[in-house]
């Protein structure tokens, strides 16, 4: 089959790869910038460092591109299946762009798996509801539900530790450690996002009839850290401060505890069981379980619930671009 077709779904899977890096940014160093460890400049530069290399580290844990490639759609050979590919990108990045207009920290992951679910839903091709089940959905409730016990609890014991220190001391040795946390979270977002975008690409070679081997390329994980690291830098400033600021007001010690347990969950999802974990749910609640440790109280839970409405409607939202996108390029096929 013809190059430029697959070549068409590459770019537009690098294009929902920028708006992923800049939509995501947020999630690996709000904490930092909202408590002063880092300068936002500084910790974008070091996010966008960090997410290059995590995405690369895809090529010896390829779990995560995997479960993406092959185990939600099953798409067909040829033009249709390269249509479907597109759709869904397209579905996503549209996603993308809204949460990120109106400041809602939502999934790109579940924006990009929904894409394709509505997509192939369209073109009536196979969608594989028992892999979405155990790797989409299970891994989309039980993280949120970790990420705020897992908070708590870190916050908890960090709280215990240094309970005789003094305050002023343990806020600078925390905002020090929050370099390393930040860079822990940042790593762990090109880890997992990379890989799904890299994913796609290597669905759209399959179909196209240009790849069939196992192992994802190491060109196509190059290509997607690269360009989540450029999106990266770009920053996500109506994000960022959503997550640092509006949900609750944050002090160094709660930001290394929020972001060393998101880090946790995202390798320990995706290295172990190749589960495409959000580092948006992640991080939110961290948050949200960090700031319970202080009083119910003191997390807004208003701006909470306008964030899990986001989270609820991303798979529908996507999917129905996807779906339109997917019957509008067929009527130019």
């Amino acid at each position: 089959m013809d190059w430029l077709p697959v070549g068409i779904v590459i770019v537009l899977a690098m294009g929902f790869n920028y708006t992923n890096g800049f939509h995501d940014a947020a999630n690996a160093i709000a904490t930092s910038v909202s408590t002063r460890a880092l300068t936002p400049r500084v910790a974008l530069a070091m996010a966008a460092v960090a997410n290059m290399v995590g995405g690369v580290t895809v090529y010896f844990f390829g779990g995560v591109a995997a479960t993406i490639g092959k185990g939600i759609i099953e798409a067909p050979q040829g033009n249709e299946g390269l249509a479907i590919c597109a759709a869904a990108l397209i579905g996503a990045i549209g996603w993308n762009l809204l949460t990120w207009w109106y400041g809602l920290p939502s999934s790109s992951s579940h924006a990009l798996i929904g894409g394709l679910g509505g997509a192939a839903l369209a073109a009536s091709a196979t969608v594989k509801w028992t892999g979405i089940l155990e790797k989409v959905v299970v891994p989309m409730v039980l993280s949120p539900i970790v990420g705020v016990i897992a908070g708590y609890l870190v916050m908890t014991a960090i709280l215990w530790l240094f309970r005789r220190a003094q305050p002023g001391k343990v806020s600078r040795g925390f905002r020090y450690a929050q370099t390393a946390s930040a860079a822990a979270m940042a790593l762990g977002h090109g880890f997992q996002d990379a890989a799904k975008t890299a994913g796609v690409v290597v669905l759209a070679l399959t179909v196209g009839g240009h790849y069939d081997g196992e192992k994802v390329p190491l060109w196509v994980l190059i290509l997607s850290a690269l360009v989540i690291s450029a999106g990266t830098y770009a920053g996500g400033w109506r994000i960022m401060r959503t997550l640092g600021r509006r949900i609750i007001h944050l002090d160094p010690p709660q930001g290394f505890a929020a972001e060393t347990t998101a880090a946790s969950i995202l390798y320990v999802a995706g290295i172990t069981f190749g589960a495409p974990i959000s580092t948006t749910h992640t991080i939110t609640s961290a948050i949200m379980g960090v700031g319970a440790t202080k009083r119910l109280s003191a997390v807004r839970w208003g701006v909470a619930g306008n964030i899990v409405g986001a989270w609820v409607l991303t798979f529908p939202g996507a999917g129905i671009v996807a779906a339109l996108s997917f019957w509008a390029i067929n009527l130019f096929m």
